[in-house]
């Protein structure tokens, strides 16, 4: 059978041996099968996320928006010891979050602590332009209250959309050239040069996730105002 990362499904203890390997990954998806509460499209999707938002944006404190588990969060600090702090945000805290958190703090000590987690709407968190603003699969116009907010502060952001609405996002009168997702997604990318940032685009494999684009975007200026 084979092992389909875009599965819903939970990673448990007997996918431990998926993951026999050294590297940094195959160590957090061994905790994660033991703690038993992430979905396996989640942890592949913050993963392919978060090591390439880690090759171009450095330090800062992170702030993940709706964070759900906030898995991303906890990966950025991972990979770059620079960001001493980082905020996972959402509406709802899943009962799960507590699971994940305790497991990762216990493999990694150095990191106890330096995630907060706050079950808030998104618009009352205060940012400033030394931050790195990320978001995984926001839904629909979710996605550009990420944008905004990032924008607001001139802070750096890394998004990676999903659930495009022809009603609630902008798709920039481009339907006449381009699909309504792509339409959407660059709107937003226009949405971010014009407002003086420069912007670099990728794409994670689509084996995990169909909604794959990823939209990296950091104020010219350094985040001055």
């Amino acid at each position: 059978m084979t092992f389909d990362k875009r599965s819903k499904a939970i990673v448990t203890r007997h996918d431990l041996g998926r993951f026999e390997g050294d590297t940094l990954f195959d160590r957090v998806a061994r905790v994660v099968a033991r703690a038993e509460c992430l979905p396996r499209k989640e942890l592949y999707e913050s993963w392919e996320l978060a090591r390439r938002v880690r090759r171009r944006m450095r330090g800062g404190r992170v702030v993940e928006l709706a964070a759900g588990h906030g898995l991303m969060a906890w990966l950025l600090l991972l990979l770059d010891g620079s960001s001493e702090r980082a905020i996972a945000v959402d509406t709802k805290t899943p009962p799960s979050a507590d699971t994940l958190s305790n497991a990762l703090g216990a493999e990694w000590p150095r990191l106890a602590g330096r995630l907060e987690r706050r079950a808030e709407s998104l618009d009352r968190l205060s940012l400033d332009a030394g931050d790195l603003v990320v978001s995984v699969h926001a839904c629909g116009a979710l996605s550009d209250v990420v944008l905004t907010r990032a924008l607001e502060a001139r802070a750096r952001v890394a998004l990676m959309p999903c659930c495009h609405d022809a009603e609630t996002c902008d798709s920039g009168g481009l339907l006449g050239f381009l699909s309504l997702p792509l339409a959407i997604d660059a709107t937003r990318v226009a949405r971010l040069r014009s407002a003086g940032y420069d912007v670099h685009t990728q794409t994670i494999p689509e084996e995990i996730t169909p909604h794959n684009r990823l939209i990296l975007g950091v104020p010219r200026d350094g985040g001055r105002r």
